[in-house]
């Protein structure tokens, strides 16, 4: 079973968002996926409701049961899991950067954004883990921006994910749907863009357990 943490210190970086359609990208490559939602205001939980029983699987979870709610996940048979982490707390992001085996930082490139990562990174530098920032909601044609956004993220320490996710009208659309965007656009940019995504998610989950494995080898 694979684990990603989406974490960020700061509100309204996307972490829902983006946390949603990674589970529905892998739930659409085959996988069973689940979200834990161990944010208070319950906003994946919300839009599953919305969604009446329709895949992936959403649960909540406090802070503290993160680590048990996963292993139930896994017992359970769950292939995929991603943790939506609410913004301003330190123990619900330590405790899903524990167990998770790729650790996704949502970020506008703006400079009030950029600049408030650095405390999600050093949490995630402090459990053992590197941050891999994704660039969300920004311009879809400003490459300048990410370009200067990719140099002032790697001087913090973390690395930036290829792929990036800009501000597309669709989300919102989906979202108040209770719907992802492949129901709403299948053939559109933002679902090429995360069926690239999770390509790319892929890739570093596999680099990860054949870290790991080497490890328990030695």
């Amino acid at each position: 079973m694979s684990t990603i943490a989406i974490i960020s210190q700061k509100g309204g970086a996307g972490k829902t968002t983006l946390a949603i359609h990674l589970a529905a990208t892998a739930e659409r490559a085959g996988a069973i996926s689940l979200i834990v939602d161990t944010d208070p205001q319950a906003t994946a939980s919300q839009w599953a409701e919305w969604r009446k029983g329709a895949a992936p699987e959403v649960i909540d979870g406090a802070p503290p049961r993160i680590a048990a709610k996963v292993a139930a996940a896994k017992a359970q048979g769950a292939d995929f899991v991603v943790i939506d982490t609410p913004p301003h707390s330190d123990s619900a992001a330590t405790r899903a950067i524990e167990v998770a085996e790729l650790v996704l930082v949502p970020c506008r490139p703006s400079a009030f954004d950029l600049a408030a990562i650095r405390t999600t990174i050093q949490l995630a530098r402090l459990v053992g883990k590197t941050a891999h920032v994704v660039f969300t909601a920004g311009s879809p044609n400003a490459p300048r921006i990410y370009d200067d956004a990719r140099e002032l993220v790697t001087g913090f320490g973390a690395r930036c994910c290829p792929v990036i996710l800009p501000d597309r009208a669709v989300y919102r659309h989906a979202s108040a749907q209770g719907a992802t965007v492949f129901e709403l656009e299948p053939d559109g940019k933002a679902a090429s863009e995360l069926k690239q995504l999770q390509m790319w998610a892929r890739e570093q989950l596999n680099m990860s357990a054949c870290s790991h494995g080497m490890e328990a080898a030695r």
